[in-house]
């Protein structure tokens, strides 16, 4: 990879950690945006950012910060839903104007498994990055963090083993212990251009939405969890209806862990490992049929 197109996903990667040195989305400045704009030259100088990919994420980040900075409830609506759909065509790939290069290519890592690509992502990177920053709840301090985190190993483990049980149960994979030299960088690029876009979007800005609106039911919360899960599952349908059902598992575990803690970094760590525990320990990404 040439060393600006690495170098742009290296500060991207930073901006997102550096969203936990913020206290507060309402302040005018933060180290991420910092990080975020050494991010966005970087693509922009490397060809892997154009100037639609620019407007986009411009706009993007505005309507997400309107969509809590608002006090007219219409308004608020009215950028949920925008930010909602611009979310939804940056993660899966519709805006125009970026390149994101691929860092594993036709892959078969285990015997008689698929062929696996890797991209990195910077548009889908952008959506978590964005998400997190301005819309999700997350720890603000390490006793927050702490206290949300020993309520989530329990979850954790108990997610890993059934979707995993399920997955060999169906045939989907096989156990398959392997460490490819390729383990750390699949693992980065997982986590911050794929893992949080995914659960700051289904986790921290829909289920914790649908549940505000349905907190006048009574089980309105355990509405919104499955909601999320089967969300989250048929996002997964175009790998085939067991790929949806194994993700439809593994998102009742990420919910229940968001809905049990408040905070997003319960389910951004429950997924990590699974995926990680897949990657090592199991056929990746499935077997084929």
């Amino acid at each position: 990879m040439p060393l600006l197109t690495l170098l742009t996903f290296v500060a991207l990667a930073l901006s997102v950690g550096a969203v936990w040195l913020q206290s507060s989305s309402r302040r005018p400045f933060a180290p991420w945006q910092a990080v975020f704009a050494a991010a966005l030259l970087c693509g922009w100088q490397a060809g892997v950012l154009q100037a639609p990919a620019l407007v986009a994420l411009a706009l993007f980040a505005g309507v997400a910060w309107l969509t809590d900075g608002v006090s007219q409830k219409f308004l608020r609506i009215l950028f949920g839903v925008l930010t909602l759909v611009l979310a939804f065509a940056l993660a899966i790939h519709k805006l125009p104007g970026f390149d994101n290069p691929v860092v594993i290519a036709g892959a078969v890592f285990s015997e008689g498994g698929k062929p696996f690509t890797q991209y990195a992502n910077f548009d889908k990177g952008a959506v978590g990055l964005v998400l997190l920053a301005f819309i999700c709840r997350r720890a603000t301090s390490w006793p927050e963090l702490s206290a949300a985190l020993k309520k989530t190993w329990p979850i954790l483990l108990v997610t890993i083993a059934a979707v995993m049980a399920f997955a060999v149960g169906v045939g989907f994979v096989h156990p398959d212990f392997k460490l490819p030299s390729v383990t750390l960088q699949f693992i980065a690029v997982n986590l911050f251009f794929t893992v949080v876009a995914e659960e700051t979007f289904f986790r921290g800005f829909l289920q914790a939405r649908l549940a505000a609106s349905l907190a006048r039911f009574r089980n309105g919360q355990w509405i919104a969890v499955i909601c999320s899960a089967l969300l989250f599952g048929a996002a997964h349908l175009a790998g085939g209806p067991a790929y949806a059902l194994v993700a439809t598992i593994a998102g009742l575990g990420y919910a229940y862990a968001y809905q049990a803690t408040q905070r997003i970094e319960a389910p951004i760590l429950i997924h990590i490992v699974l995926n990680t525990v897949h990657f090592i320990g199991f056929t990746y990404p499935f077997a084929a049929r």
